[in-house]
């Protein structure tokens, strides 16, 4: 005598989707669900764990080996501890709604077990049932899922917890029945075919640095004469993008402003901050927030207003490298200056008033820029490379750099 067995069902990790082309669906799924399907790239590039793990995880890592770069030793490695951090902070609602990560795109190596038919007619949603085994690779955005993976072995780490983290839902796009070179093609095109940020530009947008918000505030603050009428300076401001073009209305970049708060805060020390973001922690020691905002935006306001005609001119004042040595002789203008001669604010004005900041070689070539068998100037050199040099200038007027850009 036999039994007949059940009908079949197909067992696996179902998730709710929908398809935007045959082959790619888009949804959203828990973190647990994430973390069970695509294992830690992490722990698969440690070649001893590996050794003792389960034959579908080494399976894994030798898929992900063929459509994914290594992480170890590498920049996109050593994101992952302060990306988790990120997202532990948002999780925990420190970043209020002003935080996002995007969705990760995964290849199903093979089919789903089990397509299911419309839950709702007409709508496409549908499950879909990925077998147990199957190997899932991130192709994009794996440094998040390393960073998933990161808070979830050890959310005490983070200062959060469990529970908040199984909370979370997260979107995705899932590509299934692709070839390893199709796959890899996806990763190529995500990765290269997009025009990356650069990265001074993607500071001038970042609402939690110090730099920017102050850039903001006194962007405000400032009010000119502009074509007859009375206008904030911030309308003067372009911030989408990195340079100006000769038919842009705006006289300055936001990021070029930037560098002159930043420099302004840190003296010679914001040079090499001019890319980075600079949170309340890192301000200089023993100065808070509203110290900082206190000081700079009226010292910094005061001295755009007096200079704003060379702005207007596009003289050379509006080069990073030009607001990168002022904002660090505006440093020696705040209370917290450690170093050189202090100056009130009375005192800056009148060391910069004589300042020749016409484009012109005869000032600049050497100091803020190069000049070619022509004569024309090239600031290419930027903040770090020339922002020292013009504060030497505009600091020391009997110096022979001093000498030059005054005309004398």
């Amino acid at each position: 005598m036999t039994i007949t067995m059940p009908t079949a069902s197909v067992e696996g990790i179902q998730l709710t989707v929908t398809p935007f082309r045959p082959d790619a669906v888009i949804g959203t799924m828990g973190l647990p669900t994430l973390l069970q399907l695509v294992p830690s790239p992490r722990a698969e590039e440690d070649k001893r764990a590996l050794k003792y793990a389960s034959g579908a995880v080494r399976r894994h890592a030798e898929v992900r080996g063929l459509v994914q770069r290594m992480l170890k030793a590498s920049q996109k490695g050593r994101n992952v501890t302060s990306y988790a951090s990120y997202i532990a902070t948002g999780v925990g609602g420190g970043h209020g709604s002003a935080w996002s990560t995007p969705p990760i795109t995964l290849w199903l190596d093979g089919q789903p077990g089990a397509v299911s038919e419309e839950l709702i007619a007409g709508s496409g949603i549908r499950t879909i049932t990925v077998l147990p085994g199957s190997p899932v690779v991130a192709i994009d955005g794996e440094t998040q899922v390393t960073a998933w993976h990161e808070l979830f072995d050890n959310p005490e780490r983070f200062g959060t917890t469990y529970e908040k983290l199984s909370s979370v839902r997260l979107p995705f796009e899932l590509y299934f029945g692709l070839s390893v070179e199709d796959a890899r093609q996806i990763f190529y095109d995500r990765n290269v075919e997009g025009v990356p940020v650069a990265k001074n530009l993607a500071m001038s947008m970042d609402q939690r640095d110090m730099g920017t918000q102050l850039a903001h505030r006194i962007a405000e603050t400032v009010k000119v004469e502009h074509e007859g009428k009375i206008v904030p300076f911030s309308k003067l401001v372009q911030a989408r993008k990195r340079q100006l073009t000769r038919t842009d209305p705006e006289v300055v970049t936001l990021s070029a402003l930037r560098v002159l708060v930043i420099t302004a805060m840190r003296g010679r020390g914001g040079l090499g901050l001019s890319s980075a973001t600079v949170h309340e922690d890192e301000l200089p020691d023993g100065v808070s927030a509203e110290q900082a905002e206190s000081e700079l935006v009226p010292l910094l306001s005061q001295l755009i207003g007096q200079l704003f005609p060379h702005f207007v001119a596009r003289d050379a004042i509006s080069a990073p490298a030009v607001l990168a040595g002022l904002g660090i002789a505006a440093h020696q203008a705040t209370s917290w200056a450690l170093g050189g001669t202090r100056l009130s604010a009375e005192e800056l004005l009148r060391l910069v008033e004589p300042v020749r900041f016409e484009r012109d070689a005869r000032y600049w070539d050497g100091v803020a820029a190069s000049a070619n068998a022509a004569g024309t100037l090239n600031f290419g050199g930027g903040a770090k490379d020339s922002g020292g040099r013009v504060a030497d200038a505009l600091l020391g007027p009997d110096t022979d750099y001093g000498r030059k850009i005054r005309g004398w």
